[in-house]
């Protein structure tokens, strides 16, 4: 299997990804609509970039991220939660990836690691930040391997069912 990893035109590419996004985080149709929406309109935002990994001409893993803001309404999801932790000055000056998703055929093969450590090494801030599904799972584990740490739990986002952790890492990512 040869894997190119390289820049994303995530608008024109959308429909692909999101295939991906939905069947590794299990998605159905209405939220796959209502994703297409909201990536859209993120990549609509100033320094938002993406990556794809391709095997064999098809897309099996993307990811992408921004510079965050405050004024986004992730930031202004998660800053209560950060702030009662103390870490609330993690939304500034941070590269937020947005979403990273690899097709389970793919997944434990260093697609994930190389799509987020390589959007990083391009972002001009000091640290980054995401938010992942508050349990232990592999994309957890693999975060944690590349230094980001907890800085809030059981943060809830409204209509998701299970809570998120908001973690983060200084930048560059340790490489193991």
């Amino acid at each position: 299997m040869t894997l190119v990893i390289g820049p994303l035109d995530l608008p024109s590419h959308v429909d692909e990804a999101l295939a991906v996004q939905a069947i590794a985080f299990g998605l159905g149709p209405d939220e796959v609509a209502v994703r297409r929406q909201i990536v859209l309109r993120h990549m609509q935002y100033s320094g938002a970039r993406a990556l794809g990994a391709t095997s064999e001409g098809h897309l099996v893993g993307f990811v992408y991220g921004m510079p965050n803001s405050r004024t986004h309404w992730w930031s202004t999801v998660v800053e209560p939660y950060l702030r009662a932790q103390g870490n609330a000055h993690w939304l500034d000056d941070s590269f937020v990836i947005t979403e990273l998703h690899v097709h389970p055929r793919h997944q434990n093969r260093g697609v994930g690691r190389r799509l987020i450590t390589q959007i990083t090494d391009g972002a001009a801030e000091p640290r980054s930040i995401l938010s992942a599904i508050d349990t232990d799972s592999p994309a957890r584990g693999l975060y944690h391997s590349l230094g980001y740490t907890d800085l809030a739990r059981q943060v809830h986002f409204p209509s998701a069912p299970k809570p998120y952790a908001v973690m983060g890492a200084p930048l560059p990512l340790r490489r193991p």
